[in-house]
């Protein structure tokens, strides 16, 4: 009995000691390029076409590079168009060669995809096929991956089995979507990025949304589909002229670069 209350009061005495000592938990920062307070990086899924017909020409007048997530039957459609995308120094990212995602997707299940019916090895070589054409076509290998509507499990039930590894094996990055936090520089997992939609969104609720999760530094992933004007899955491309020209201030302390970018930078500061 003894042993037993003496092990409660070194447990408590050592829980106390932390409260006790605010230090111990103290937030040391994170350094930025130019002294900003944050990164960003603004992000694109699946190739649409109005990416290039459309998002670079915004994107190059303004001097940003952005990372596009894209599946080859999107690329070949506009294949002189991404070719020059590249040439632009924006970053080709991985999203499968399927674009496979639950099957509560109606539109999936009509084509008998589904991740709830996929395995590991088949979506490995989805993904690798994927990699492989970028490489033949627009002469890059991607390091960044987005997990298609953000999912990333294969299986369904006590079968479900997390595809998260798989990507850490291929790939520097992996980014989500639709999430509710950015990523502390200091801890976050690069195989489960955050995205943050901005698809519908006005330049005002873009604004609150980054002033609300920059924090601790953070390193904000901004995350759209189409460009132009459209529904839920477009960002406006009079916002986007917005945002970017409020992101490139100085004044506002943010750092734009790519996911892979600005993931290589963040990695070696935080080793050190």
């Amino acid at each position: 009995m003894l042993k037993i209350s003496s092990l409660i009061i070194t447990i408590s005495v050592l829980s106390f000691s932390v409260i006790a000592n605010p230090e111990s938990q103290k937030y040391l920062g994170f350094n930025y390029p130019h002294k900003a307070q944050n990164a960003v990086s603004i992000t694109f899924d699946d190739a649409r076409h109005s990416q290039v017909d459309v998002g670079t020409a915004i994107l190059n007048r303004h001097q940003i590079k952005a990372t596009f997530y894209v599946s080859p039957f999107n690329v070949k459609q506009r294949l002189t168009q991404w070719q020059d995308a590249v040439k632009s120094g924006h970053e080709i990212a991985n999203h499968t060669s399927s674009h496979v995602c639950t099957g509560n997707f109606e539109w999936l299940r009509a084509q008998d995809l589904s991740l709830e019916h996929t395995t590991l090895k088949w979506l490995e070589n989805d993904i690798l096929s994927a990699q492989q054409y970028l490489k033949d076509h627009l002469g890059v290998t991607p390091r960044a991956f987005a997990y298609p509507c953000g999912n990333t499990f294969v299986g369904r039930g006590i079968d479900t089995k997390s595809y998260v590894p798989l990507i850490a094996k291929h790939f520097d990055s992996g980014r989500t979507w639709l999430d509710e936090s950015a990523n502390n520089p200091n801890f976050t997992d690069f195989a489960q990025l955050t995205g943050l939609r901005i698809d519908g969104m006005s330049f005002d609720e873009i604004i609150t949304m980054l002033d609300q999760l920059r924090e601790n530094n953070a390193w904000l992933i901004l995350a759209g589909h189409e460009i132009g004007n459209g529904d839920q899955y477009t960002t406006d491309a009079k916002v986007l002229e917005q945002l970017l020209v409020y992101l490139k201030n100085p004044n506002n302390g943010y750092w734009l670069d790519t996911v892979t970018n600005v993931g290589d930078y963040v990695k070696a500061q935080r080793e050190k």
